[in-house]
């Protein structure tokens, strides 16, 4: 019975060491989704504003352009956009998932660009090749890193290597709701109607020449931004529940040794009335 107790202390003292553990990540990554949020909503009205800006500048091309017409290239990119660490509960998975179920629809046409270690390990499981890997991406993204991704992904569709760029990445929406997107960033959507040219100086065709490059860089850099807002929050959540868990657990194991103590305590003192009356 006192080996019992024993194993049983020993798991008390595990628990409550991960327990520790779990509660200190779940603070860091609170006081983390705090800095991404405010980083995001800094972000969100330029980009909202910019994205209004290129709408319409799209609706305004004459002449056939690649950027709102296609380059007639049947190939997709998909750039996912994961986490470099773990414990963020189904965060990085959801984001892998999305992509397999799209490019496994028609893989001899689809490439991946992997944003995080997380999806990386992940297709290289799946056995997924990519044509570019980016890893250790900072919790507060930059435009350095959004610059880099966009003009590898602008580079590849203006050869004519794709003919459709796609952002898979998690939308946060609320600290209890985020949502995987798969969002096609090229060709623009636009009105195919038309526009009037005269209203842009340059034409809208040469002026959207000029800026895509600028508003590729602007729509990586607030996905980037969404996606860690989304994978603290993710994390958050994952160490609140591992915390109560363990809690939980703590419970039953501190109410198993106090019955065992008990029972071993009531069968000391049996003995020893049995003892005493076996004396008389």
């Amino acid at each position: 019975m006192a080996g019992g107790l024993l194993v049983i202390k020993r798991r008390i003292r595990s628990v409550t060491s991960t327990k520790k553990i779990t509660s200190a990540m779940g603070l860091i990554a609170t006081s983390k989704l705090r800095k991404s949020r405010i980083n995001l909503e800094s972000n969100q009205g330029y980009y909202d504003s910019f994205e209004s800006i290129i709408k319409s500048v799209a609706e305004g091309v004459v002449g056939k352009s690649i950027y709102v017409h296609g380059n007639g290239s049947n190939k997709k990119l998909y750039i996912t956009l994961s986490s470099d660490s773990g414990l963020c509960g189904g965060f990085n998975a959801a984001v892998v998932t999305a992509t397999v179920g799209k490019v496994s629809t028609d893989k001899a046409n689809s490439i991946v660009m992997s944003v995080g270690q997380k999806g990386r390990g992940y297709f290289r499981r799946l056995n997924y090749d990519t044509v570019a890997e980016y890893v250790d991406i900072p919790d507060e993204p930059t435009l350095k890193e959004a610059k880099t991704i966009s003009e590898h992904a602008l580079s590849l569709y203006k050869n004519g290597e794709v003919g459709e760029v796609h952002v898979v990445y998690t939308k946060f929406i609320s600290t209890v709701k985020q949502k995987v997107v798969d969002q096609v960033v090229l060709p623009l959507p636009a009105d195919k109607k038309g526009g009037s040219a005269g209203e842009f100086e340059p034409e809208a065709d040469e002026l959207l020449e000029g800026v895509e490059g600028i508003y590729l860089k602007a729509q990586i850099f607030n996905f980037l931004l969404n996606s860690k807002a989304s994978e603290q929050a993710a994390r958050m959540s994952s160490m609140d529940s591992s915390t109560k868990n363990a809690n939980d657990l703590l419970d039953a194991l501190n109410l198993k040794y106090n019955r065992i103590r008990q029972s071993a305590i009531t069968s000391e003192i049996t003995e020893i009335v049995s003892g005493a009356q076996a004396q008389e």
